[in-house]
C-alpha cells in the first residue's frame, strides 16, 4: 500500500535532484538513474511519477519558473513606485535560489531544450512574455514609448548575465544586480 502524502514529497525531491544533477553536469545528458540516485529513490519510482526523462526536465523547468514567479511577485508586492518595481524585478532575477549556480546551469540547459521540445519552448515563451510585461509596466511611467525597447534590452542583459554566470565564477548575484542597475541608471530619466 502506498504511503499517503508521499507522492508530492517524492516528486519535489526528484525535481530538486534534476536541477542539481543537470546543474552539476552542465548538460541534459543525465540519466533517470542519476536523478533518482540524487533523490534517494529508485529509477522505477522516478519513471512511475513522471513517465520519462523529458517530463522530469519539464517539471524541473516549471519549478524554476514558479520559484522565479513567486520571488518576483513578492518583490513587486513590497515596492510602491515604478522605479521600485523595476528594481524589484532585477533583484528577484539575481537573488536567492534564482541565481544559485546549479539553478543557472539547469536553466540555461532548459533554454537548449526549448530548441527541440515544443513544451519547453512554450514555457520559455511564457517566461519571456511575463518578464517583458512586468518590465514594460514598470518602465512605461518612467520612459514612455521607449519602455518596450528598454525592456527588450533589459531582458537580453539579464539573459546575458545568466550566461556569463554559468560559464565563469566571476559574477555573483550582487555583482549581476549592480551591472543591470548601472545600465538602468544610464537609460532612466
Amino acid at each position: 500500500m502506498p504511503k499517503l502524502g508521499a507522492e508530492p514529497i517524492r516528486k519535489a525531491a526528484l525535481i530538486n535532484a534534476t536541477i542539481a544533477t543537470v546543474g552539476r553536469k552542465g548538460s541534459l545528458d543525465v540519466t533517470v538513474a542519476q536523478i533518482a540516485r540524487e533523490a534517494g529513490m529508485s529509477t522505477a519510482l522516478a519513471h512511475h511519477y513522471f513517465g520519462s526523462k523529458e517530463r522530469i526536465f519539464l517539471a524541473a523547468m516549471r519549478h524554476i519558473l514558479s520559484q522565479y514567479r513567486e520571488t518576483t511577485l513578492a518583490a513587486l508586492g513590497s515596492s510602491d513606485s515604478p522605479r521600485g518595481r523595476l528594481y524589484a524585478i532585477v533583484h528577484a532575477s539575481f537573488g536567492g535560489a534564482n541565481f544559485e549556480r546549479e539553478t543557472i546551469a539547469a536553466w540555461l540547459n532548459f533554454y537548449a531544450l526549448a530548441l527541440v521540445d515544443p513544451e519547453a519552448a512554450r514555457l520559455l515563451r511564457i517566461y519571456h512574455r511575463r518578464l517583458r510585461s512586468n518590465l514594460v509596466a514598470a518602465l512605461r511611467p518612467l520612459t514612455g514609448l521607449d519602455a518596450t525597447n528598454i525592456a527588450r534590452t533589459l531582458g537580453a542583459l539579464i539573459d546575458g548575465v545568466y550566461l556569463r554566470a554559468a560559464l565563469s565564477d566571476e559574477i555573483d548575484g550582487v555583482e549581476a544586480e549592480r551591472l543591470i542597475l548601472a545600465y538602468l541608471e544610464k537609460v532612466l530619466p
